[in-house]
């Protein structure tokens, strides 16, 4: 049965699914006999093995049935979790400027008890400031309308409240010193934003840390990722890395190990925390 759980609708999605495999697998079932079981195709059981099919009612108490679960009480619960797994994010209300391949990304961090950040090129989206959204949103949509433009600020901020709700998450992020010499938005948007990042710093659930260009080559030079971490290993890690039209997710311990061993490489050649501070403050004299 499942516990008792809170989380994001994508997070949801992932733990059902786990739960949904673990079952069949018990069961001796394969995927395309699961299929079988509501009149769908294997590739129907996969996807919502994955976290990411459809939830309907009716196929999740027929899979459960097939899977041996006769418990009305058991039932109920999967069911719950179902329905929980299957209402809207906050973010649904930004549909219009949320790409659809970065709408898992915003239920991870929402979910997520330690989010870990490599940023090569900008401020990553949690910790910048209204006028240095307003000068990246510019410069990527040059041609966008003012009202699309203000939703997609107000989208950025809106997911900065996580880092201040209660018992916020961990967050822990690797900048490199190019983040901060990039100028964005002029010298005034600049000074805000690295006043920013040191009063940032200073909160218990957040850590910045500084890569000086005197740290040398390192494993994950090529662009911007961030590892998930989830309470009570509810699912696995979860490695995110973007492009520009798209995004890709990796779920495997095998692979995310990888990202977690290059991270803690970065963090190890990076400035401490508290002379990443002082990084940010000599920086900030040159503003």
């Amino acid at each position: 049965m499942p516990d008792a759980l809170q989380g994001s609708p994508t997070v949801l999605r992932m733990i059902l699914g786990r739960q949904l495999q673990a079952l069949r697998e018990k069961a001796g079932l394969s995927h395309q006999q699961a299929a079988d079981a509501i009149y769908a195709s294997e590739w129907t059981i996969r996807r919502i093995e994955a976290g990411k099919g459809a939830l309907k009612p009716l196929n999740i108490k027929s899979l459960l049935v097939t899977y041996g679960v006769t418990d009305v009480r058991e039932i109920d619960a999967f069911l719950g979790l179902a329905r929980d797994a299957s209402r809207p994010g906050w973010w649904h209300s930004y549909s219009d400027v949320l790409p659809d391949w970065f709408k898992v990304a915003v239920g991870l961090e929402e979910s997520a008890s330690l989010i870990r950040a490599y940023e090569p090129q900008v401020v990553p989206g949690l910790l910048q400031t209204q006028a240095y959204v307003r000068a990246i949103t510019a410069a990527s949509f040059p041609s966008e309308q003012e009202e699309e433009s203000e939703r997609r600020v107000a989208l950025r901020l809106a997911r900065q409240d996580l880092l201040k709700r209660p018992a916020p998450p961990e967050y822990w992020v690797v900048l490199e010193e190019t983040v901060l010499r990039r100028p964005v938005g002029g010298p005034g948007v600049m000074r805000g934003q690295i006043e920013y990042l040191i009063e940032a710093a200073a909160r218990p659930n957040i850590t910045i840390q500084v890569l000086p260009f005197a740290a040398g080559w390192h494993p994950a030079m090529y662009g911007m990722f961030n590892i998930f971490r989830f309470p009570d290993d509810a699912i696995p890690d979860v490695v995110y890395s973007e492009g520009l039209t798209s995004a890709y997710y990796l779920n495997k311990p095998e692979e995310t190990a990888k990202y977690t061993e290059a991270l803690d490489r970065m963090a190890a050649q990076a400035a401490t925390p508290d002379q990443s501070i002082s990084i940010l403050r000599e920086t900030l004299k040159e503003h």
